[in-house]
This record gives C-alpha cells, sequence and structure tokens, in this order.
C-alpha cells in the first residue's frame, strides 16, 4: 500500500486526538511498517499547490491535490479513500 507522508500526519494527528497515544504508537509499530511511503519534495509540493490553486475548490485540500498527483504519478488504480473528492 502505498501513503504519502502527509496522510501520514493528518492519519497520526486523527488517532492521536481520538484514540490517545498508545494507538499513535500500535500504528507507528504495526501499521507503517507495511506502507509504502511516497516522501513529498517540493516539485510535488509545487504541483500540489498549482493544481489546488486551479481548481477553485475549497473543500479540495492541499494533501487532496498532492494526493491525486502521487496516484497519477504511480499510475494507482485503486484507492481506499474516506475522502468523497476520490471517487
Amino acid at each position: 500500500m502505498v501513503c504519502s507522508n502527509y496522510i501520514l500526519v493528518e492519519t497520526l494527528a486523527l488517532i492521536q486526538h481520538l484514540l490517545r497515544m498508545e494507538a499513535v504508537r500500535a500504528s507507528q509499530e504495526d501499521v507503517v511498517p507495511l506502507l509504502t511511503l511516497e516522501w513529498i519534495n517540493e516539485s510535488i509540493y509545487r504541483e500540489g499547490v498549482t493544481g489546488m490553486l486551479t481548481t477553485h475548490k475549497k473543500r479540495l485540500s492541499l494533501v487532496d491535490c498532492v494526493s491525486f498527483d502521487i496516484i497519477r504519478r504511480l499510475g494507482i488504480k485503486t484507492a481506499f479513500p474516506f475522502d468523497p473528492h476520490f471517487k
């Protein structure tokens, strides 16, 4: 499974908020090692910002746009989204 470091940051923050630090630790130790992490560099960041600014959609975040870029760039055919933007 492929995941960007931006998604990982959002996910761990949500887990910390809802379930506390033990769940963060368990996720870090048990789930993160199973992921192929795509680290966002300056080029991907800039493409994400450009996408966000050109879509003019208030609910489409930088993380969403970067995720779309990674999906396209890697030719990913199947996603497991929790966000309606990815349908």
